[in-house]
């Protein structure tokens, strides 16, 4: 049966309906015959913003709202930044296409007065913006003579609160910067030596209903195989560990010619333990790939500091 709509849940952050509007802009051009209505909502994310992520759970803060919509049948696909989606999905839902990536490189945002320096030549007790804990536990790790402090808020927000001296500086993805048009602002890309990069980060997921052919025909126009494989892989090794996105496991990969080179990374909340090794195979079975790095990491004692950091947290 030929579709006349396809109808798309999406976040009502400003950045969300940026990703969401591409979206449905690329799918309209493939498919001019059919509509693609958005349906914005805010998440239990969205909401709580005097609170540390890390605070009020991690897994499906920014995505549960989207698949009820999908489950009770008022929404067919939803849109999310891949990094919020946690890699075990409601039953009856499936990941049914991951866009081109952007940069996934953490970027450093500075004060005007720290526009003079590198995130290495930081002066001993600048204060650092994150609400990432596994941003804070890299550069912990890096540099202790720097100040963490939690910064909640859309970009916009966080921007704002940057300029008026709240911070020195932050540490936000690069890949919403670009998309919300503040590419400018980009001080330094931050090396995946100094801050591996989380799950799925710069690239969309597109979340849908299992067994609807149609609709998942229809979504994978914008498939972008090199991205999904490498996701799968990042994915893969994050579910492996049965880490949460508040987690301070980190990630790099890259594809050179068919073969898939997964690096990944666990360490503690201080900073003090940081286990980091890589993996590598053939790029068309990359979940194969994330199990194996997983298993390395766990060997080499992954699953003690990750233990620690859920104890810490129920608490």
């Amino acid at each position: 049966m030929a579709l006349d709509q396809v109808r798309i849940a999406s976040r009502r952050s400003q950045l969300a309906m940026v990703q969401t509007n591409w979206v449905k802009d690329e799918l309209t051009k493939a498919f001019p015959s059919i509509e693609f209505p958005i349906e914005a909502m805010a998440t239990q994310g969205d909401k709580i913003l005097d609170v540390a992520l890390a605070k009020i759970g991690d897994k499906g803060l920014f995505t549960k709202e989207l698949e009820a919509q999908m489950l009770i049948g008022h929404a067919d696909i939803a849109v999310h930044s891949l990094k919020d989606l946690p890699t075990n999905l409601p039953e009856g839902l499936i990941l049914g296409c991951i866009t081109k990536r952007e940069d996934p490189a953490d970027a450093l945002v500075v004060n005007k007065q720290f526009e003079k320096y590198q995130l290495n030549e930081l002066p001993e007790g600048s204060i650092v913006g994150t609400s990432s804990l596994r941003r804070l536990a890299q550069l912990r790790f890096h540099y202790p003579h720097l100040v963490f402090k939690d910064v909640r808020g859309n970009v916009i927000t966080r921007l704002e609160k940057l300029d008026a001296g709240q911070y020195d500086c932050l540490i936000l993805a690069a890949a919403g910067l670009t998309r919300l048009g503040f590419g400018q602002r980009i001080h330094q890309l931050i090396p995946s030596e100094i801050s591996l990069h989380a799950v799925g980060q710069g690239a969309l997921g597109i979340e849908c209903v299992e067994g609807n052919e149609d609709v998942l025909q229809v979504i994978k126009n914008l498939e972008h195989i090199e991205t999904a494989q490498r996701c799968l892989a990042e994915r893969a090794f994050l579910r492996e560990l049965e880490g949460g996105c508040q987690v301070p496991i980190g990630v790099h990969s890259q594809i050179n010619n068919g073969n898939l080179v997964l690096t990944g990374m666990v360490a503690s909340l201080d900073g003090k333990k940081l286990i980091r090794d890589k993996k590598s195979g053939v790029a068309s079975n990359p979940e194969q790939i994330g199990i194996e790095l997983a298993n390395i990491l766990k060997s080499q004692g992954a699953m003690e500091i990750l233990e620690e950091i859920f104890k810490e947290a129920r608490t």
